[in-house]
């Protein structure tokens, strides 16, 4: 059985950082492509960025490029956000998501985390 747990999130002030992890157990984390997504209060959940399993291919929503930063070691079987320049409007809560979806922007996505709730304060 895959686990994903996130950790990381938190209460910050605009302006801020923050790093998300992700950690998987019950199989090695290289088997699939990594993505976090993110909800919104009162908004649909969006995916925020995609990192492949080979080569390490990165995608990144629109309103996140140039300050968001997905990466994985798949020695410690972990995946990150990296979260610079924080908005009001990045307050969401964020979800690791597993998987092996033919287009990683659309899914489907097997294994999901519980999320780990980032709050921006201006």
């Amino acid at each position: 059985q895959v686990q994903l747990v996130e950790s990381g999130g938190g209460l910050v002030q605009a302006g801020a950082s923050l790093r998300l992890s992700c950690a998987v157990s019950g199989r090695s984390s290289n088997a699939y492509v990594m993505a976090w997504f993110r909800q919104a209060p009162g908004k649909e959940r969006e995916i925020v960025a995609t990192i492949n399993t080979i080569g390490g291919a990165t995608v990144y929503t629109d309103s996140v490029k140039g300050r968001f930063t997905i990466s994985r070691d798949n020695a410690k079987n972990t995946v990150y956000l990296q979260i610079s320049s924080l908005k009001p409007e990045d307050t969401a809560v964020y979800y690791c998501a597993a998987g092996n979806p033919l287009f990683p922007r659309s899914g489907p996505y097997s294994y999901w985390g519980q999320g780990t709730q980032v709050s921006v304060s201006t």
